[in-house]
């Protein structure tokens, strides 16, 4: 009886054994070593926002950083040509060097140029039968800021301007513009209204396209019947101003919206803004140059995790562990108070088989503004799967 019973239990152990070894090896959840959000250091400045109208500023890859909080929706006059060359440029882009189709000048186009000319608008000569590339209309356009130009581009590119204005206000919507109304391709129109902040967000989005930039960023063009025309944005050049419009002529005062290229910490960075109902446009360009002024000391470029840093942790039962290290620098613009926030993607780790070091396993994902990117993790030591003895006397489930 006893040796039957001892064998039983041995059987008993044998098969606990069994499946205790056979069982499989447990996953193991990545352990986070970094706050999820850090506060980036220093106060930032008191901003010198003009006496009169609204303003917005921001910052290239962090996007908005602060307005006068007194916004609400005027007449963007000429600014609104920034939209007209955003519709274009997306349904008939253009590559930096090319100049694009043909259009020729119609009799509605002279038209459009006489009528405009009568009522004292902005306006560049044409004549029946001329021949202008899309990039010389978009000069005409931008540069002198000829209000003709933005209708002739609108029947060119949509059939009508009607259709275009629709294509304008879509793109509006689209971007969450949500102060902001197009009612002609010019600005020519009161009805076309927005605010410092929607028009700060459309400049930015603008200044990607290395055609448009290009354009605003010229002093002058020559066009062939109206020859050489002059930007009208006076302060181009000064104070790293590099664009991007002009907007006045209207009863609601003078609107600029701008960048400029600063030099922080050896990185080209740009700061971005839009003053709006000024006095005049000579006051605008004053206020412009106030917040560029003040905004560039106050802009940094961080460290904001270092290769090799640790960001998380792998801590395995059977006393294996491994840090997960960023694979790369990361260096991003800083505005003092502004949030970093952080949260690590990793798949719960199964060692069973050996994993070398260096292998990826994982992103941390950052969020600073505008910024939002996934810096790459891998394994700073290498694992390998349990041993017998573990397998064999582990007692979780």
């Amino acid at each position: 009886m006893r040796v039957r019973v001892g064998i039983a239990l041995l059987l008993i152990v044998a098969c606990l054994a069994a499946f205790n070894y056979l069982r499989p090896i447990p996953a193991v959840a990545a352990r986070p070593l970094l706050p999820n959000s850090d506060v980036v250091a220093g106060t930032a400045p008191a901003l010198p926002w003009p006496a009169r109208g609204a303003a917005a500023v921001g910052v290239s890859g962090l996007g908005f950083i602060a307005s006068s909080g007194n916004e609400q929706a005027i007449p963007t006059a000429s600014v609104t040509k920034v939209m007209t060359a955003l519709v274009v440029l997306t349904d008939k882009p253009l590559k930096k060097g090319e100049t694009g189709p043909t259009i020729t000048m119609t009799d509605a186009d002279v038209q459009a140029y006489q009528t405009d000319l009568k009522s004292e608008q902005s306006v560049v000569k044409v004549e029946t039968g001329e021949q202008l590339t899309e990039f010389q209309v978009l000069q005409g356009m931008l540069i002198p800021s000829a209000n003709n130009l933005a209708d002739t581009l609108a029947r060119w590119d949509a059939g009508s301007i009607d259709a275009f204005v629709s294509r304008m206000n879509a793109r509006a919507a689209a971007m969450h513009l949500t102060h902001t109304k197009f009612a002609d391709t010019s600005g020519a129109s009161a009805a076309s209204v927005s605010t410092p902040s929607d028009l700060l967000a459309l400049g930015m989005v603008a200044m990607q396209d290395p055609v448009f930039a290009q354009v605003v960023g010229q002093a002058q063009a020559d066009l062939p019947v109206a020859g050489t025309v002059f930007n009208v944005n006076g302060v181009l050049g000064q104070n790293g101003i590099v664009g991007i419009k002009t907007g006045s002529g209207l009863n609601t005062g003078a609107n600029f919206l701008f960048a400029a290229s600063v030099t922080v910490d050896n990185r080209e960075i740009f700061i971005y803004g839009c003053v709006m109902g000024q006095p005049s446009l000579a006051i605008a360009f004053a206020g412009a140059k106030a917040l560029i002024g003040a905004m560039s000391p106050a802009l940094h470029v961080r460290r904001v995790i270092a290769r090799n840093q640790s960001v998380a942790n792998y801590s395995l039962p059977w006393g294996a562990a491994t840090d997960l290290v960023s694979a790369v620098d990361v260096d991003l613009a800083v505005w003092p108070g502004m949030v970093l926030r952080q949260h690590l993607n990793a798949s719960p780790l199964v060692v069973d088989k050996p994993l070398p070091s260096s292998t990826k396993e994982g992103t941390e994902h950052l969020v600073l503004g505008d910024y939002k990117l996934d810096v790459p993790l891998v394994t700073a030591d290498p694992l390998y799967p349990p041993g017998r003895l573990w397998r064999l006397t582990r007692l979780s489930f």
